[in-house]
């Protein structure tokens, strides 16, 4: 899993290799520092010369100047080796969200993806730049400050035996104690950017049913949630200050106590002020240097948690995998379904579609009709291979969709899904989509055909007005319509209507059959309605229930022959009238 994630630093490597080795420099002029300021108070002690002062002065000035710099040159090299590795991590994870299969994306709730890709990869970063830069200070000061206490108190570094156990034993039980609850509250994040996110999706509804305060306690549970791990776990932490307050006054007492008893005893032969002063310092390194060290543990363990939930996106396995020689050309838009059924999850107990045998030619326009819940959507997300089938074979143009160039095949149809989908930025943008090329003139064009060239004009901005995130300053209606524009500047061989005519009336509805009939005639149509007269003048209608075909043929024949179509139709014509 490291290995994995530590091949997003790239182009990074070398601002993540200098971090550490300037970190170094400075580590070393901060250890050298006490000792020269120790022979400095000594000497001064002694009835030193001033050029003796001077030389010491200077070098401590040198040292501070290097210090100095190397901290700055560490500190920029591990902001942009962590910004670059975040960067290309999130880069990494989008990157590989889009190449999932929809069976892929089911296994994640998209408030999990948002949190990986946000909170997650923060943590990761974070945790990455302590390790270049204070997982390499803190060691490396730890052991120059136990040598140089060593060199310079000689006897006096015993303190520090027996101070650092105690200190360690008191980080390893908070540590103990915190780590469960950092592990924990990742998931709580979930439900939190959950809750936010369907509040914001579904405003409309929210209001429209005066749930405003039953959100705001939902919103308010998973705050909490989150709030009082985080509070527990900051308590236990909280301890940390005060133990290591408690650890550096102690043993400066117990250096200072013992240093004037050897100095006062030795008339100041064995141990010097300076070097009394300088073990101070040094008690204060080490000290502070074992602090770092229970906070870079902390946040590598809290990482963890988080490189694990990366780590589940990049390695996930595409469930679409492609051939080894794909196929680079749709022959023609004909469909056939040669004994399919299929399944959302292996684990699923039943099939959503069941032995469905259906052939397609190029050109026909197909109606499909059926209650809720009859897999008519299923159906149709095998042919543009949203979803692989579960066993038999879907095929397009004469050949299996499996054998397809992916991009080739999708390219070959327009899918106008059941939940219409328009990006931020201008209706021409968005119409691109379909084609990045197309002229202001196709637009136009195509836009007739589908019926929103005339709301649109009405605009002030006309075909530069600006969409709203998710098409929310558009009706449903209008929404549908450009959907539709978009999904015919494909061109495509087949086109698919997921229920994509419900939020537009009749009239226009016919309207935007016509076109199609006269501007498309060579592309297959496949038209999911709740509608009768949006397919009765279709080539064939297919009738679903249960995930399995029970009735095909012209709206004549079905009427005829199909007792759940003839019940449909009734219930339509009736409600008709009696609206009449």
């Amino acid at each position: 899993m490291i290995k994995r994630l530590l091949g997003s630093v790239r182009e990074y490597k070398r601002a993540s290799i200098l971090t550490p080795i300037f970190m170094l420099g400075e580590v070393c002029c901060e250890c050298i520092i006490p000792l020269l300021t120790a022979n400095l108070i000594n000497g001064i002690q002694n009835g030193c010369e001033m050029s003796l002062i001077w030389k010491y002065g200077g070098l401590l000035i040198l040292l501070a100047v290097l210090s100095l710099s190397f901290g700055v040159l560490s500190g920029a090299s591990a902001a942009k080796a962590s910004a670059g590795f975040a960067k290309n991590l999130r880069h990494d994870l989008f990157y590989r969200v889009q190449e999932f299969s929809f069976s892929n994306i089911d296994r994640f709730s998209t408030s999990s993806l948002v949190t990986r890709l946000t909170t997650d990869v923060s943590n990761v970063q974070n945790a990455y730049m302590m390790i270049i830069r204070t997982a390499v200070r803190a060691p490396l000061m730890l052991i120059f400050a136990v040598c140089m206490s060593i060199y310079v108190g000689k006897s006096l570094a015993w303190v520090f035996a027996g101070i650092i156990p105690v200190l360690l034993f008191g980080l390893g039980i908070m540590i103990y104690k915190a780590m469960p609850l950092f592990r924990g509250v990742f998931k709580k994040y979930d439900d939190l950017n959950n809750s936010v996110q369907e509040n914001v999706h579904g405003m409309r509804v929210v209001k429209s049913f005066v749930r405003e305060d039953y959100e705001k306690q939902r919103f308010s549970a998973a705050s909490d949630s989150v709030r009082a791990d985080f509070r527990k776990a900051e308590k236990i932490l909280a301890l940390n200050n005060p133990l290591m307050q408690l650890c550096v006054y102690a043993s400066m007492i117990l250096i200072s106590f013992f240093a004037a008893r050897i100095i006062v005893g030795s008339n100041a032969t064995v141990l010097g002020v300076g070097s009394l002063t300088s073990m101070i310092t040094y008690s204060m390194q080490i000290l502070m240097s074992l602090m770092m060290l229970s906070m870079i543990f902390v946040m590598i363990t809290m990482s963890l948690a988080s490189m694990k939930r990366i780590d589940e996106v990049l390695t996930e396995q595409v469930d679409l995998t492609g051939a080894q020689q794909p196929v680079k050309e749709v022959a023609d838009g004909s469909i056939d379904f040669e004994d399919v059924s299929f399944r959302y999850s292996a684990k699923a107990e039943k099939m959503a579609l069941s032995d469905i045998n259906l052939h397609i030619r190029s050109g026909m326009t197909v109606g499909i009709i059926g209650g809720t819940g009859s897999s008519k959507t299923s159906l149709v997300h095998l042919v543009c291979r949203l979803y692989d089938v579960s066993q038999g074979v879907v095929k397009v143009g004469g050949k299996d969709v499996r054998d397809y160039d992916l991009d080739t095949l999708r390219n070959a149809v327009a899918v106008v899904l059941q939940k219409n989908v328009l990006f931020s930025g201008t209706i021409r943008d968005n119409l691109r989509w379909g084609d990045p090329n197309a002229t202001d003139a196709e637009i136009e064009r195509i836009c007739r055909l589908a019926q929103s060239d005339e709301f649109i004009q009405q605009f002030p901005e006309k075909y530069d007005t600006y969409i709203e995130q998710g098409g929310t300053n558009v009706s449903g209606g209008q929404k549908q319509r450009l959907c539709i524009a978009r999904a015919l500047l494909k061109k495509p061989k087949i086109l698919i209507l997921d229920d994509s005519t419900s939020a537009v009336d009749t009239k226009t509805d016919a309207k935007i059959r016509a076109a199609f009939r006269t501007e498309i005639p060579n592309t297959t149509k496949l038209i999911i309605a709740q509608r009768i007269s949006s397919v009765q003048d279709a080539d064939l209608i297919l009738v679903m229930d249960n995930g399995t075909i029970v009735a095909q043929g012209t709206h004549d024949q079905l009427l005829k022959n199909s007792e759940i179509y003839r019940e449909v139709y009734e219930s339509q014509t009736r409600g008709g009238d009696e609206n009449a």
